[in-house]
């Protein structure tokens, strides 16, 4: 990590998602990764480490909790409630983590699921030259056709409604079925980074 100050194995570019569930995150995300090439990019998740440890500690399957399935759904609640106990232990543990699991040799990140103040703060803090935070929406009634069900507990928790304000978002990317609109902002997002690179 840099703490402000950059360092040769520091990536070149990040990019901090924040969003709603089914606003289409992970869709953005791998849209980028395509687009900017596999050996350049890579998308971290600070989702991983929680869930890894969750499942370590409750006996529960690992990769089944990393997808967007119903058996994520079933422990979705107590997996946040765990999630704040350790955050409030240590603000920064699950992005740290996540940073130490990262391929130092991409050169470009894609934090895919901010979801805190503290996500926004430990990125800006330790990386302030290349960090981009990017927020995607969806109307309820898009996400509703993806999906969505508003599940208290989850949908009115911190988890989700962390960053609705207090963030002054470099990006904001409509992603509510009109193609034109998000092919335009994919590409804004595609030439600032591709700028950096290239500093």
């Amino acid at each position: 990590m840099s703490n402000g100050k950059r360092r040769a194995n520091d990536p070149t570019s990040i990019l901090v998602f924040s969003g709603k569930r089914k606003s289409g995150k992970d869709y953005l995300a791998d849209i980028l990764l395509k687009r900017l090439g596999a050996e350049i990019c890579q998308i971290l998740r600070l989702s991983g480490p929680l869930k890894k440890q969750y499942s370590q500690e409750n006996g529960l399957d690992y990769e089944e909790l990393l997808n967007a399935s119903d058996y994520k759904e079933i422990y979705r609640a107590d997996m946040i409630k765990w999630g704040e106990d350790k955050r409030n232990k240590e603000p920064y543990f699950f992005c740290r983590k996540t940073v130490e699991g990262a391929d130092v040799l991409k050169r470009v990140w894609i934090i895919s699921d901010a979801r805190r103040q503290t996500d926004v703060q430990f990125f800006r803090e330790h990386y302030p030259d290349v960090v981009m935070f990017v927020r995607i929406s969806a109307s309820e009634s898009t996400r509703h056709q993806r999906g969505f069900v508003f599940t208290p507990g989850v949908d009115d928790a911190e988890s989700e409604c962390g960053l609705d304000t207090g963030v002054e978002w470099d990006f904001v990317v409509e992603n509510d079925n009109n193609e034109q609109v998000f092919n335009i902002q994919v590409e804004q997002i595609l030439n600032c980074v591709k700028k950096m690179l290239d500093r």
